[in-house]
């Protein structure tokens, strides 16, 4: 029995009411079911911070549809949701909301900070949970994790003590990457590298042995400050003769020595390079060849220390300005030279990034990405498209150790205890009261906490219960995909998989899917500075989430950015509202009955569409097993709209109207028997509306996304209708088209002609005559085998081994289509007229904007193509008189 639909479709009377039944009825659980295959998911944990972005809804769209499409297919399939602590910019909205109080974290205290941040965390961290759900999600919500929840901290406790007990963790004095706003340690991968307008400032350094001077250039004049040497290429004989003498650093008054290193680019600037080892990557590498002094001369907020001498306390900026002006009172400045250059800068915040001498925590990482590239280049890690696997090998076979403390409150801390008396320090996942060395009892911990990524980096099975072997570590470990923007596959897909190989000795995933970024119309990056952004859930009030979710996935493809129309957006909408009014044509025809299927009374056409239908099953199928959910999506809008819809039910409604037509009944369940495989394909990509079509449509199934995927059926495989069918809708459609030329109406009816040598093709156009009267208009039909009694002036549509055609006093009543045309050819006279005369007055040229003279110049580049082609006409129809 099928129950009765409102005339038009509201997604928002549906959406709410079918997510909360999904939720009461616990359809997202998966189960350690030994008789299923598991698959699983999980989630990019989106941070606490976060607000649903357009990149969101298009990543856990894509999710949403492989692990629906999955639970169709009878797997017990796990989408493990979670939100990330996201430290930095966490910690950064707490402190912004103290300071209105006239509070900072020294204040208060860390304890105090720390309930704050727990209180911030219940109040805002549900916010994009929420935001989820309304994009019908069908996470398995009882599982959600947090990065700081008990079972994942003491996860990332245990790595820790276990990297650190292997020799792979370390502390040590290094150059890391500085944020004087954040105040704390980034990595490599957190630092955007812009480029900027920037300047280039010629110096010179007096020789202490010679009085002669060398000229250098660079762009950070603030560094002089901490400059421990000069170096020139050993190859350069324009200095060989000065390596090892010195050279005087004015204003802290430093000797310093000049060093031959291969690093310095003899092509570039001067030649010569200052070096600064403790605030340049390169510069240290340098100081550590030739054990050079590493001078910090900045503090933690990026002004300058007491190292600066006279400078300190000033900003980094503001010290560079007025070191350029004692070095031209000095005479020591030689010229100013703009430059453009990659300058790095803090992702989070924008702040430009100060490398500086720090000692931090690290990892060593040359051990641990041996077994990442390996399973990489034996194919067992697969990323689409292929092309991220270069940045993957090229990241990793360059990779440096990466420091992994960072200076905040919020996040993991460090399980590493400091002895006061003796300076022992002990790592340990428990608090360490007694110094193990020397029995003190003096202990402190790190204040530090770990970068956010080291806890990501165990999330597909540290939300499984590691380092206990629990059941569902046991069944839906590893998982199966990662779904992921191509951003952050340094930050985090890396991670996971040489954290995987050494904690689980096998890859996290064997599937990567990246996604590109959302683009607006034009191309751009969506931002705030640009104005450009959309709101998700407006879409969503607007449209209806299916229409959303079509619109990001229809033409997408793995890591290609795309554009966001809304004019795609609004033809999704078109497409639900066609599916509903098709689905209530059918409800409306079979009423109460109970359609069965009557194999003998099948026609061509209900074998076609059957036909047609189960090849879509298996095309989808392969698609989304292959991640082609943009082909996947496009073959069903397609086949619903126009096979289904604008091509069968046509064909049918003659039999349903006709009560005495006794094959109306299989008419009617191929009818429904399609719908529903068609909503079954849709269903991973518009979830809603599927719901609740299908369950208007049978009573026998409570839920689509439990009902079997649909799959290939050699009883429904029937090419040869497939074929035959297809050749007749090529001869309707070119009827159509000449029809459409001429502004036929469909209530004028021309004879048909059908010619064919190929008496198969002829048997073909005798059987689906009724198809050919009924859509092609037709008020008769004549099939042979030559042109026997076809005249030159008939219309002509030819198709592979067989022509139509038309009769034209059928078609066109001469005398009036002359009249009609005549008019319109007045009309467009005129309108030319109009522009030409326009265009030919000085007055309105000279002062128009560009933009509107040309709009002139394509109305009459328009209206005399028009004009072209009534003329022609009139031409062909008067020869015809």
């Amino acid at each position: 029995m099928s129950k009765e639909l409102e005339k038009n479709y509201n997604p928002l009377a549906v959406e709410e009411t079918t997510y909360a039944r999904w939720l009461e009825r616990q359809y997202f659980s998966a189960d350690t079911d030994p008789g299923k295959k598991p698959y699983t998911i999980v989630i990019p944990p989106p941070n606490i911070t976060n607000k649903l972005h357009l990149g969101h809804a298009l990543n856990n769209t894509i999710q949403d549809i492989l692990i629906r499409t999955k639970r169709m297919q009878g797997y017990s399939a796990l989408w493990l949701p979670g939100t990330d602590h996201a430290s930095i910019a966490t910690e950064a909205k707490i402190v912004d909301a103290m300071a209105e109080e006239g509070l900072t974290k020294e204040k208060i205290g860390r304890d105090e900070f720390m309930k704050r941040a727990w209180a911030w965390k219940d109040k805002y961290g549900s916010t994009i949970v929420k935001q989820l759900k309304k994009l019908g999600s069908s996470c398995d919500w009882d599982r959600e994790r947090f990065t700081l929840d008990t079972g994942l901290s003491d996860a990332v406790s245990e790595v820790f003590v276990r990297l650190y007990e292997k020799g792979l963790i370390y502390r040590g004095e290094k150059l890391i990457n500085w944020c004087p706003c954040c105040k704390t340690s980034i990595s490599d991968a957190e630092v955007d590298h812009e480029e900027k307008d920037g300047t280039f400032y010629h110096f010179r350094y007096r020789i202490a042995e010679t009085g002669e001077y060398l000229n250098f250039v660079t762009s950070r004049p603030e560094t002089i400050l901490g400059d421990t040497a000069i170096a020139v290429n050993p190859e350069d004989e324009r200095y060989s003769g000065l390596i090892g003498k010195h050279v005087t650093v004015p204003i802290v008054d430093r000797v310093i020595p000049i060093i031959a290193d291969s690093y310095v680019d003899k092509e570039f600037g001067t030649g010569v390079v200052k070096i600064t080892p403790a605030h340049d990557p390169n510069d240290f590498e340098v100081g550590e060849r030739h054990n050079l002094p590493k001078i910090n001369i900045m503090n933690d907020d990026g002004t300058i220390n007491a190292n600066g001498g006279k400078y300190a306390g000033k900003d980094r900026f503001e010290a560079r300005k007025l070191i350029v002006e004692e070095f031209k009172s000095l005479g020591l400045f030689i010229k100013t030279e703009p430059v453009k250059h990659a300058v790095g800068t803090h992702e989070r915040c924008s702040t430009v990034i100060e490398p500086a001498i720090k000692i931090q925590w690290f990892v060593k990482m040359e051990e641990l990405a041996k077994p990442a590239v390996s399973e990489y280049k034996s194919g067992k890690l697969k990323l689409f498209p292929e092309r991220m696997g270069k940045i993957y090998l090229h990241w990793l076979e360059n990779i440096r150790d990466w420091c992994i403390s960072r200076q905040l409150w919020w996040g993991h801390r460090i399980p590493a205890f400091y002895c006061a008396d003796c300076g022992n320090i002990a790592v340990s996942k428990t608090e360490v009261c007694v110094c193990p060395k020397c029995s003190s009892k003096s202990m402190r911990q790190d204040g530090d906490t770990l970068d956010t990524w080291f806890s990501s980096a165990l999330w597909p099975f540290s939300t499984l219960g590691w380092p206990e072997k629990t059941a569902d570590l046991e069944y839906f470990y590893p998982t199966d995909v990662l779904v992921t923007g191509y951003d952050i596959i340094f930050f985090w897909v890396i991670r996971m998989v040489f954290s995987s190989m050494e904690f689980m000795g096998e890859l996290p995933f064997k599937d990567v899917y990246f996604t590109g970024l959302v683009r607006d119309e034009q191309g751009r990056k969506m931002s705030k500075s640009l104005g450009n952004g959309i709101d998700p859930l407006d879409i969503i009030e607007n449209y209806g989430t299916d229409s959303l979710r079509f619109s990001l996935i229809s033409g997408t493809s793995p890591g290609n950015d795309m554009r966001f129309y809304i004019s795609k957006v609004e033809s999704a909408r078109n497409f639900t509202n066609k599916l509903w009014n098709a689905a209530r044509f059918i409800l409306m025809n079979i009423g109460d009955g109970n359609p069965a299927l009557n194999e003998s009374r099948l026609t061509s056409a209900d074998k076609w569409i059957l036909s047609k239908v189960n090849g879509l099953a298996k095309e989808v199928t392969d698609n989304i097993e292959a991640y082609e959910l943009g082909l996947a999506i496009n073959k069903v809008y397609d086949f619903i709209w126009d096979e289904f819809c604008d091509w069968y039910i046509e064909m049918v409604k003659p039999r349903l109207y006709n009560r005495d037509d006794e094959s109306a009944d299989t008419a009617l369940w191929t009818l429904k028997y399609v719908l529903i495989q068609a909503l079954k394909l849709l269903h991973p990509f518009m979830p809603f509306i599927t719901e609740e079509l299908f369950l208007s449509v049978q009573s026998e199934e409570e839920t689509i996304m439990l009902s079997p995927w649909p799959k290939f059926d050699e009883r429904f495989s029937f090419k040869e209708q497939e074929n035959n069918i297809s050749l007749v809708k090529d001869a309707i459609k070119g009827i159509r088209n000449i029809r459409a030329e001429l502004n036929v109406p469909p209530s004028k009816k021309a004879k048909l002609f059908i010619v064919s040598e190929d008496a198969g093709i002829r048997s073909v156009f005798e059987l689906e005559k009724s198809y050919l009267a009924t859509l092609g208009y037709a008020s008769g039909i004549e099939v042979q085998a030559d042109k026997q009694g076809i005249s030159d002036d008939m219309f002509a549509v030819i198709l592979p081994s067989a022509a139509v055609y038309m009769p034209f006093t059928d078609l066109v009543d001469i005398g009036k289509e002359i009249e009609r045309l005549t008019k319109e050819k007045d009309k467009l006279v005129k309108e030319v007229e109009r522009v030409v005369s326009k265009l030919a007055n000085q007055g309105f040229v000279s002062k128009a904007p560009q933009t509107l003279i040309d709009e002139e110049k394509a109305k009459q580049q328009k209206y005399e193509g028009m004009l072209a082609e009534v003329e022609k006409q009139l031409l062909s129809l008067s020869s015809r008189q």
